[in-house]
């Protein structure tokens, strides 16, 4: 399996986790793409479909990090709890 996939698959369970999906995959990435527009429309950053090459970095930043934000926070939880269980069963000691 390949990194992204690997990390699209924990932030696929991490959002179902936090209940801000139901079902499959493509639920998440509707869920994703539906997110970076009602986000970017509250910072009233002009986001559209296709080409978003005159975004600044800093708007385009401000966008992924309000998506990001409890869904990382998580993922990163999920990660220490994914290598403590894999140090606890290979039999080292945390």
């Amino acid at each position: 399996m390949s990194k992204n996939s690997v990390l699209d698959e924990l932030k696929y369970e991490v959002s179902k986790e936090l209940g801000y999906i139901n079902s499959g995959p493509q639920e998440y990435e509707n869920f994703l793409n539906n997110a970076k527009f009602e986000v970017a429309n509250e910072l009233g950053i002009p986001l559209k479909q296709g080409y978003n090459g005159d975004l600044t970095s800093r708007e385009a930043g401000r966008i992924g990090g309000r998506i990001g934000g409890k869904i990382g926070g998580n993922m990163v939880k999920k990660m220490v709890e994914y290598a403590e269980n894999q140090m606890r069963n290979s039999g080292k000691s945390l």
